[in-house]
């Protein structure tokens, strides 16, 4: 005799205002059933709906203070760590749930471990515990950045492991398409075109950075399927009078998606009002570009053998180079409102629903309505209080959570 089917799981947050993923509302019941959104109750009255949820018998009801407010979590394409961890020092399981239950604390309820340019080894070891890695609450696949970049582009990344990519490369980047909403930064001068179609086609997402591609580099790399650029303006050729670069001809498609780091070192306060007046808050997405410190009281941290140290919000190297940023979504979120001089909103929708429609999950993220995921955040200030993945809350931790 089979076992009787357990009750359904439902969870009530009553909030003074929830941002749906389009508009900000309030008072508001959001209603949970079973990891998924049931319904949306305008009022905030529970009268209507205890009775039917009170029979199930699995009730948890979260009251939230006044000021705080219910919405989305947040969504971050680009983590290299967190939580005084690197992903590139140990590809593993374990350093994947440090790194997201880190940025869990700071409103972020998906992500995508990035692993920087390094050994062929470290590609491998990554996909070889990618499925087991997917199973970690909030990892929704995986991004590679590098090894397939434009040295005169590096940054910080090591110019020891960049090259052009040859058809086993090909093979293990193949590896990652099916493992969730998988990424890749390349430089698309170091590729053929047929390489480019055959990873786009696969399923994987591809973005140009740390490259020098012309604009015409960027126009080809676009028919062929890249469809984003990351960490715009850092890494990559200028917008020129005569030579739009990949900063001009990013400002103006209207297919490209852009990541941004909203910390105040990456990119001025002018050039991301530009940006977003450009691009929007439908194509523009905040990204964090996160390293060890993130989550961590640690002043500094090594980087394939390089000291990068904490100074004034800042990653440096020896030699001054930025080095990733010391940044949460919850402070890019806020940091946009700031900086970018737009509404909360349209930074929540940054945070949220854009990136989840770069990754193609709008379908199930970046909005409470009913049938979607009940992935949640809720944040007073730059507090988050709270998170829900699936439905599932866990609290945020604050002995630990500070940098």
């Amino acid at each position: 005799e089979s076992p009787s089917p357990s009750p359904p799981r439902h969870l009530l947050v009553k909030a003074h205002q929830v941002f749906d993923g389009e508009t900000m509302r309030g008072p508001c019941l959001v209603e949970m059933v079973d990891g998924l959104v049931r319904q949306v109750h305008d009022g905030g009255n529970m009268d209507p709906v205890m009775a039917t949820v009170m029979a199930t018998g699995r009730l948890l009801i979260t009251d939230l203070p006044p000021d705080a407010i219910l919405a989305p979590g947040f969504i971050d394409v680009q983590v290299n760590g967190g939580g005084g961890v690197l992903l590139n020092d140990e590809p593993s399981s374990d350093t994947i749930r440090h790194m997201a239950e880190a940025h869990r604390r700071y409103g972020t309820t998906g992500l995508l471990p990035t692993l920087i340019t390094d050994s062929p080894g470290k590609m491998v070891a990554l996909a070889d515990i990618g499925r087991e890695a997917m199973a970690i609450p909030g990892v929704l696949g995986f991004h590679l950045e590098g090894p397939f970049l434009n040295p005169a582009r590096k940054g910080i990344h090591s110019a020891t492991h960049m090259h052009r990519p040859g058809a086993d490369d090909i093979a293990r980047l193949l590896r990652f398409s099916a493992l969730g909403a998988s990424l890749v930064t390349l430089a698309p001068e170091q590729f053929e075109a047929a390489m480019l179609r055959q990873l786009a086609t696969s399923g994987l997402r591809l973005s140009i950075g740390h490259s020098d591609a012309t604009a015409t580099d960027v126009s080809l790399a676009v028919a062929c399927g890249v469809s984003s650029v990351t960490h715009l303006f850092n890494a990559m050729s200028q917008m020129l009078p005569r030579a739009p670069g990949i900063v001009g001809s990013t400002l103006s498609s209207d297919d490209l998606f852009a990541g941004i780091i909203c910390d105040g070192h990456h990119v001025d306060a002018a050039n991301l009002k530009v940006v977003f007046r450009a691009k929007g808050r439908d194509r523009l997405m905040l990204v964090t570009d996160a390293m060890a410190t993130v989550g961590s009281r640690k002043s500094h941290f090594m980087l394939q053998g390089r000291r990068i140290r904490r100074d004034a919000g800042r990653l440096l190297d020896e030699n001054g180079t930025l080095s990733g940023a010391h940044l949460s979504m919850i402070d890019a979120v806020h940091n946009a409102v700031e900086m970018m001089d737009v509404s909360l909103e349209d930074a929540l929708v940054m945070a949220s629903r854009t990136p989840a429609r770069f990754l193609g999950l709008d379908d199930s993220l970046g909005r409470i309505v009913s049938g979607y995921r009940a992935d949640l955040v809720a944040f007073s200030g730059r507090d988050v209080l709270q998170t829900w993945i699936d439905g599932n809350p866990a609290m945020r931790n604050s002995d630990h959570a500070k940098g």
